[in-house]
């Protein structure tokens, strides 16, 4: 009984620290994408770990970004490629995601669970703003909360060009993967 208590007053306790955070967020996101071709024997992909990622838990608003340059790639020389020829890292430095989950009433942040959702909203990135639909899931345990999300960009949605001596190399539809486990904003 004493024991049942105690719980009850930590979860008392924990509850309103819990939700008056409305805002969760990362600045340790892995961000990672694969633009592998099918014709190509070689993988292009790379990795990040410092995007960032707010969810403002009371009305779904979502927004998450990542810094180009911060790519990380097996060979150094596409890297370079990558942030000189492609991306354009230099001009275009960041890609950033505003908009919302589609039904964030769904999504309990004070219970232990995972929830499917999805994220829609503008990517904006190589001076190109396109709207995207995403699936989502949110997992909360033991008070924790992580946010992930997996989606595909046309390259040629945001004015991509990828040389004809690499075409076959390089795919034209691009896998995304976005996520990584979430604080309360102080």
């Amino acid at each position: 009984m004493k024991s049942l208590k105690m719980a009850i007053l930590a979860a008392l306790i924990g509850a309103p620290i819990l939700l008056s955070a409305q805002r969760i967020f990362t600045r340790n996101a892995n961000v990672s994408f694969d633009a592998t071709s099918n014709a190509s024997l070689e993988e292009v992909d790379a990795k990040s770990n410092t995007g960032t990622i707010v969810i403002d838990a009371a009305t779904g608003a979502v927004e998450a970004a990542v810094l180009m340059k911060s790519f990380q790639f097996e060979k150094a020389l596409m890297q370079e490629h990558f942030n000189e020829n492609y991306a354009e890292s230099s001009k275009y430095p960041k890609a950033v995601f505003k908009g919302k989950m589609t039904d964030a009433s769904a999504v309990n942040f004070t219970k232990d669970g995972t929830y499917k959702t999805a994220v829609t909203g503008n990517l904006t990135m190589h001076g190109q703003t396109k709207t995207v639909n995403a699936p989502a899931t949110i997992t909360v345990k033991g008070g924790k909360v992580s946010a992930q999300t997996d989606f595909t960009v046309a390259l040629v949605d945001y004015d991509i060009a990828i040389p004809s001596l690499v075409a076959d190399k390089v795919a034209k539809i691009v896998k995304v993967s976005f996520g990584g486990a979430l604080d309360a904003m102080k």
